[in-house]
């Protein structure tokens, strides 16, 4: 026979993201940090091959991300007032944790594999920041995936790449419940 967890089902059904731009400081310290990041590890890894990493950015580094988001977008040629949006979670919170997708070479594990279980890190993270009272959200953007943005914002190796910015911080704001999804028509009943 099972054995409920109340609370933990109910923070699940009630959970929600807390938007970037609201978030301030003061964000967790390294010892909350590290609990948060050991909850995250405890996610689904086929293999055992930990095909993820992680990256805290603390203030400074992340107003750093924040002006190469604007410099390189301009660069680029991107939408400036989607760069304004873009480079908002790095401005504004106090910490933000990139969790680095890292695949490894594996006959066994398929590398789909591997993407999947570094998605799963980072709800696990993001649930476990929300569990702990902070208000934080997952967020990615073209700076997870443009190699001159990894390489010169984060060192990234060629083959790594970032599943999720999760931004953690103090909420400002009260969250608002938004539209979920109906369940009838994303769900298939078989019974033979």
């Amino acid at each position: 026979m099972p054995v409920p967890n109340p609370d933990a089902l109910d923070f699940l059904l009630t959970r929600r993201s807390r938007l970037a731009r609201t978030l301030s400081g003061p964000g967790p310290d390294r010892t909350e940090i590290a609990r948060l990041l050991t909850a995250a590890a405890r996610t689904p890894d086929h293999g055992k091959l930990e095909p993820w990493r992680f990256i805290v950015l603390e203030e400074a580094a992340c107003r750093r991300l924040g002006a190469l988001t604007r410099s390189l977008g301009a660069e680029q040629g991107r939408d400036p007032d989607k760069l304004v949006k873009n480079a908002m979670g790095f401005d504004t919170g106090p910490l933000c944790i990139a969790v680095v997708a890292a695949p490894k070479p594996s006959e066994k594990i398929p590398e789909v594999e591997q993407t999947l279980s570094t998605g799963a890190v980072c709800l696990a993270l993001l649930n476990a920041a929300l569990a702990a009272g902070w208000g934080a959200n997952w967020l990615s953007g073209w700076m997870a995936l443009d190699r001159e943005f990894l390489t010169q914002g984060l060192g990234l190796e060629p083959t790594e790449w970032v599943a999720g910015y999760i931004h953690i911080g103090a909420e400002t704001q009260p969250v608002q419940e938004r539209a979920r999804p109906d369940l009838a028509a994303l769900t298939a009943w078989v019974e033979a």
